[in-house]
C-alpha cells in the first residue's frame, strides 16, 4: 500500500510513497507490516499527515532520524482482512497480482506482476514470454475471475503498446 521513502524531519517521522487511491487512505488502517529483510513485522501507526510536498508518518518506537532512515526502501501493507469487500465492479491491487491474463482468443499472456497508476488509469504489469503493459480499463479488461484467478483482456499476443 506504501513504501517508506525515508526520513522526514528529526523525530522518527517517515516520508512516503502511497499507492492507494487517495494519499490519505492508508491512515484509515493504524496496523501496518513493513517488509523487513527479516521477514514482515508489525508496525503501529501513531500519526499521519498529508503535506503539500509529503505524505509522513509516525511509527511508535521510531523515535529519531536513525530509525526512520533503517526504514528506507521498506513496503509497508496492511492485513487483507481490514480492507473489507471491493465495490462491486473494483478491485484491491492485491487481489490481482498473480492472476493469470488470457486474451479473448484463449492464448496466455502471463500473470499480473504488479500493478502502476499511470495518469488517469491504472496499467497492469503481465509478465509472460515478455512483459507486457495493458491499461486497466473497460476498452481492454473485458473479465475479472478471481475466483478462477483469471483476467481476459482484449489485447492481441503480438500488440506491443
Amino acid at each position: 500500500m506504501a513504501r517508506v521513502l525515508g526520513p522526514f524531519g528529526i523525530q522518527g517521522w517517515v516520508r512516503l510513497k502511497t499507492f492507494t487511491e487517495t494519499p490519505d487512505g492508508l491512515a484509515r488502517h493504524p496496523a501496518w507490516w513493513l517488509r523487513t529483510k527479516a521477514g514482515w513485522v508489525s508496525a503501529d501507526l501513531e500519526e499521519f499527515k498529508v503535506r503539500p510536498a509529503a505524505v509522513s508518518a509516525k511509527l511508535a518506537g521510531v523515535d529519531d532520524r536513525n530509525a526512520a532512515e533503517a526504514l528506507q526502501g521498506q513496503d509497508i501493507a496492511v492485513a487483507r482482512d481490514d480492507l473489507g469487500e471491493a465495490a462491486e465492479g473494483e478491485f484491491y491491487w492485491v487481489d490481482l497480482v498473480g492472476l493469470a491474463v488470457v486474451n479473448l482468443q484463449g492464448e496466455a499472456l502471463g500473470q499480473v506482476e504488479e500493478l502502476l497508476r499511470a495518469g488517469g488509469s491504472d496499467v497492469l504489469v503481465v509478465r509472460g514470454e515478455r512483459e507486457r503493459l495493458i491499461p486497466f480499463i473497460a476498452d481492454f479488461v473485458k473479465s475479472v475471475d478471481r475466483a478462477a484467478r483469471r483476467i481476459t483482456v482484449d489485447w492481441e499476443a503480438g500488440y506491443d503498446a
